[in-house]
């Protein structure tokens, strides 16, 4: 029914059914609400150098070699898109997630290698894949005993079928895929931050340091980020104050005054992911958009974007993705009940 990616120690997931999903028909312009800007206001971020990539040695092979980047002025979302600003994207538009779309029979064997068996109706109908918990210890090698594809799972429905939004309006918008995040932000008139942007504006001004917030753990300390505590994937202590995922703006700013640029939940970029980008990058890029080509090395068949800032899942047991420089990728068309995003506009 899905197709799981064990990407290095963290779990980015791509659902077969979903990849075969065909986009939605562009909607006809339709004026944005004054009150969607006031619900997420855009914050300056300064043109500026930095060096990209890990500044020690707990990235992951994609982060290195670490290099000189330059980035133009621009602005970023203060927090990730919120149930509210989504809805009234939906309900302005008309526009139905990925997530929400049944796929034809012949859409999903287009996914499969030639001879592999029909599906049943079962698996062409709507839904997104859903974080559940475990009740032990597990292999942390198989990403299939915490993720499950649920039936009638969106961004209304983020567990399935009877659950809802109700009173979490200021909560990221999640089960969004790479597509949906593009129609909302051409609506809003913005667009999706390419990845040196994301890093560059997480960093929020500070030189070669591991945290939006500097060097400190998370786990040390006042909680800086809503992440996984206590053993992952079947206790979390909530040390943090937050099981799942946790309403913007819960945790103290970084030094450009934005939330939530580590943990909570993943940020879809702008750019294809490339396992060897870092490796082929002159060192000085003015304003880099990401490689001209995707590739995994570990899927090549599958091309990918980059995802950004790690989620409520990331623990250090499992993964650290609220690293600065942690990098992971998915495929356009996944929606996760840890995946969201925030939007960018350029200056010029």
């Amino acid at each position: 029914m899905m197709k799981l990616y064990a990407i290095s120690i963290i779990v980015s997931l791509s659902c077969m059914l979903a990849s075969c999903h065909t986009a939605t028909p562009e909607q006809g312009k339709t004026e944005v609400p004054a009150s969607i800007a006031l619900l997420n206001p855009m914050i300056l971020i300064p043109a500026g150098e930095y060096r990209m990539g890990a500044d020690d040695d707990s990235g992951m092979p994609d982060e290195y070699p670490s290099h000189t980047v330059k980035v133009d002025s621009f602005l970023l979302d203060e927090h990730e898109v919120t149930n509210a600003e989504f809805r009234a994207f939906v309900k302005a538009t008309g526009y139905i997630t990925t997530a929400e779309r049944p796929i034809t029979k012949e859409e999903y064997m287009r996914s499969l290698p030639p001879g592999s068996p029909e599906p049943d109706s079962s698996m062409l109908s709507p839904g997104s894949l859903v974080f559940t918990p475990t009740a032990q210890a597990v292999d942390l090698n198989d990403v299939g005993q915490w993720w499950r594809f649920v039936l009638g799972a969106d961004w209304q429905h983020p567990e399935g079928p009877g659950s809802d939004i109700n009173g979490k309006d200021h909560y990221p918008v999640i089960h969004v895929s790479w597509e949906d995040a593009q129609a909302f932000a051409k609506w809003a008139g913005k667009r999706l931050p390419t990845e040196a942007e994301w890093e560059f504006a997480a960093r929020g001004g500070l030189k070669e340091q591991p945290f939006p917030w500097g060097t400190e753990l998370p786990q040390t300390g006042k909680a800086k980020a809503n992440i996984w505590n206590g053993h992952f994937p079947y206790e979390n202590t909530e040390t943090d104050g937050f099981y799942h995922i946790a309403p913007v703006k819960s945790f103290a700013a970084n030094g450009y005054q934005l939330y939530d640029m580590a943990g909570n939940v993943w940020e879809w970029t702008a750019d294809w992911y490339s396992t060897n980008y870092y490796k082929e990058m002159q060192s000085g890029a003015a304003n880099p958009t990401g490689p001209a080509q995707p590739y995994d090395a570990m899927d090549p068949n599958a091309p990918k974007r980059v995802i950004r800032g790690g989620s409520f899942m990331c623990s250090d047991e499992y993964c650290r993705g609220y690293r600065v420089s942690a990098r992971m990728k998915t495929t356009p068309e996944s929606g996760l009940s840890n995946l969201g995003f925030r939007c960018a506009r350029s200056l010029q």
